[in-house]
């Protein structure tokens, strides 16, 4: 029967402005818009269209507890997600004549919860677990036709298809995934007497947040890109969601991105964050590695402005790992794992290899490129040594500890080692001990409990030793690590369990941990600053890397980060700007050189070869004030740490880097530079003293280069050809250690 039907409670008080229809008396008191009265009829023909009767009784009965158990199996990612969201929904609606159902994409019912008179009452319309309501089964009714529509959907009272089910209130919005497939429905059913024009309102929210939290889960080792227009909103329910690849590419969104961006999945996924947001993979990587970063406002095409804030952890970049490029900044490190996929594999280069535009260090045409420690070894004998090493000690559950200066690329080395080792597809964790205040790097390493402190979060909050779980812990700037903690980690790495603050469970871990520092920790330990358990805990294998003056793949690294920051055109340096780099100190190492090419890269747009003019001033100033100081010096090298140690003969056996032993025509002074007078070599002012270590003789240098200036930090940075923050460092070790 097709027919008007009205019932008994077809008396409702209609509201003010409110139209009645005959069709469908106790819905039309409600104000529902047009759109909505078209979808109920449009869901009304197709039932017809169906077969189905309004009043004949169907089969209600629910699938066999076998079936029943098959279909929640192959759903029980979706039921996971939704359980604990539909328990606080419920929370919300309780003693309101109401219940909570979950049904799969399909429309059959896999779990309710509610009140248990209204349970009951329900069950006799079979609104309960392994009962489908697709729209050919049960008619019009908010699950089925939410699953045709693709949109959130009301279907109240008498807008139902079938007449046993005009005593229901439906509200129902489909969970989609992060590329736009329906996953299931979340849907509240109650009496019709007791509709309320929120309940749509809370089953949207809940839709949202479990759709959040299945991008999270399938995306938990991409960058995730969370914004709003309005700053204040990134975090809530309302922010937007973008799943970000390694290339750059948008491969995954939540609902609330494709509203505020007003594209559809498909339109989404042929962007980049280029193209959409102006920026770029390590831009937001250099940005967000630290957890005090704020959001970053970005400006589409159009002109909108949003507010974003990035979250990422790297565990595997395929051959992205490879990418020295990223080595600009510790930060940056991850931005290149993430962009470069497709790497040049390892290779020495000559620089005329380099300036006339050969590819002495790039993969063979056709070749796969390299990726993880392979990647890293572009033709230098430290660097190669040091990786044979790594690799014999891969997977045997010793802990690397990773030494060398700021800027040489110790985290990527560690994102290398985990990408080669046998936990590749678990998470890499990366904690720099020396960004997060020592007030907070407990709660961060080891978690903490609901209320464990003042501010803390509701729930608590996991730590990243337990995040690192089955994968690998980095710890870089161990060395910075408050001492009051060292003693708490210890015990962690000892009995591979976590007490969260706040707790009295402990959480079983097992990580694989790689550490790093660019200070002394044998001197530290000396002075009482860290402890030494501590240290031969971490020390299973330790390695230095090399800084960049002493590596011998200067130009092929060049080359590599040049491939990688302009792919689309081959630049090459100029032959005077391959003299500057070989003579030049590189006291900021990988670090700096990634910076100086980068800028050049954008200064040289349009050209194929990167002249001086393409430099920045202050590279200029650094590398002639170098060349005037080892013109006037007649060192070799300007740096202190190549002094030789004793007399001419042992000088002579002392190894140069080959940057510093190629010939380098100087850069001409400037006419108002007056030429700095550099202290005479350490050799010739002890004669009768014992050999020093090079750090010795490093810090015997610039303490004379300082008084000689008359305590002048800036005169003597000038001479030495190094910042003043390197000296104040050096000096401040050198004041507390001895």
């Amino acid at each position: 029967m097709a027919g008007p039907y009205t019932p008994a409670s077809a008396g409702l008080r209609m509201r003010p402005g409110s139209s009645s229809d005959p069709r469908r008396p106790i819905a039309s008191a409600l104000p529902l818009d047009n759109e909505h009265v078209h979808k109920i009829d449009q869901s009304h023909q197709r039932c017809a269209a169906f077969g189905l009767s309004r009043i004949e009784r169907l089969d209600y009965s629910p699938l066999g507890r076998s079936d029943l158990g098959v279909v929640r199996e192959r759903n029980q990612r979706l039921y996971a997600h939704a359980a604990p969201v539909m328990e606080m929904l419920y929370e919300q609606i309780v003693n309101s004549e109401s219940m909570v159902l979950l049904c799969d994409a399909t429309g059959t019912i896999l779990h309710s919860i509610g009140d248990q008179d209204f349970l009951n009452r329900a069950s006799k319309v079979a609104l309960q677990p392994g009962v489908n309501w697709s729209e050919q089964a049960k008619g019009t009714n908010a699950v089925g036709t939410a699953l045709i529509e693709e949109s959130p959907t009301l279907v109240h009272a008498d807008e139902h298809y079938m007449h046993a089910n005009h005593f229901l209130t439906c509200s129902a919005a489909p969970i989609l995934d992060p590329r736009g497939n329906i996953l299931g429905v979340l849907d509240v059913s109650g009496d019709q007497r007791s509709y309320h024009q929120h309940t749509m309102g809370l089953v949207k929210m809940s839709a949202r947040m479990i759709e959040n939290h299945w991008l999270t889960d399938d995306y938990r080792n991409v960058m995730r890109l969370h914004f709003h227009s309005r700053v204040e909103f990134i975090g809530t329910l309302m922010e937007g969601i973008l799943a970000v690849s390694q290339d750059g590419k948008l491969v995954g969104a939540n609902r609330g991105a494709l509203e505020q961006l007003g594209l559809s999945g498909a339109a989404l996924r042929m962007h980049t964050i280029s193209s959409l947001f102006g920026t770029t993979v390590a831009a937001l990587v250099d940005r967000f590695r630290s957890p005090l970063a704020t959001p970053l406002p970005v400006e589409l095409s159009s002109g909108r402005q949003f507010h974003v804030y990035a979250r990422f952890n790297w565990p595997v970049w395929h051959a992205a790992s490879s990418g020295f490029a990223a080595e600009a900044t510790a930060s940056a490190a991850q931005g290149a794992a993430g962009e470069a996929g497709a790497a040049d594999a390892a290779g020495g280069g000559s620089s005329a290899a380099s300036s006339s535009g050969s590819a002495g260090g790039s993969t063979a045409a056709g070749a796969a490129p390299a990726t993880g420690l392979a990647s890293l070894s572009l033709g230098d004998t430290q660097f190669a040594a040091l990786i044979d090493k790594i690799r014999r000690v891969l997977n045997r559950d010793i802990p690397i500890l990773i030494l060398g200066e700021t800027g040489t690329g110790k985290e990527l080395l560690a994102r290398a080692i985990h990408q080669d080792s046998e936990r590749a597809r678990q998470p890499f964790v990366a904690v720099n001990c020396a960004s997060i205040p020592e007030t907070l790097i407990e709660a961060e390493l080891f978690g903490y409990e609901e209320g464990a402190f003042t501010g803390a979060r509701r729930k608590g909050a996991v730590g990243k030793i337990v995040q690192a779980n089955g994968g690998t812990l980095f710890l870089d700037e161990i060395g910075d690590m408050p001492i009051s903690l060292q003693a708490h980690l210890l015990r962690v790495l000892q009995e591979r369990q976590v007490t969260p603050l706040g707790s009295a469970k402990s959480v079983s871990v097992d990580v694989t941990l790689v550490c790093a520092t660019h200070r002394n920790l044998r001197e530290m330990i000396e002075q009482k600053a860290f402890r030494e358990d501590l240290y031969y805990r971490l020390n299973g294998l330790a390695v230095r890397l090399p800084p960049l003056r002493e590596r011998s793949d200067l130009m092929a690294l060049v080359e590599r980060i040049l491939d990688r920051e302009s792919p689309e055109r081959r630049l090459r340096l100029s032959p005077e700007v391959v003299r500057l780099f070989q003579g030049y100190h590189w006291p900021g190492n990988v670090r700096q050189l990634f910076n100086v090419l980068r800028t050049a890269c954008v200064m040289a747009s349009g050209e194929s070869l990167i002249t001086r003019d393409h430099l920045s001033d202050d590279f200029i100033d650094d590398a002639r004030r170098v060349a005037q100081q080892r013109a006037a010096s007649a060192e070799p090298v300007a740096a202190p740490v190549f002094v030789a140690p004793t007399g001419p003969a042992q000088a002579a056996a002392v190894p140069m880097p080959p940057a510093a032993a190629a010939p380098v025509e100087p850069v001409p002074p400037a006419a108002s530079m007056p030429a700095p007078q550099m202290p005479a070599p350490v050799a010739a002012r002890l004669p009768d003293e014992p050999a020093m270590s090079l750090e010795d003789i490093e810090l015997r240098t610039i303490q004379q280069a300082v008084d000689a200036a008359g305590g002048n930090i800036s005169v003597a940075a000038k001479r030495l050809g190094i910042s003043r923050n390197t000296i104040y460092r050096k000096l401040r070790w050198r004041s507390d250690g001895r």
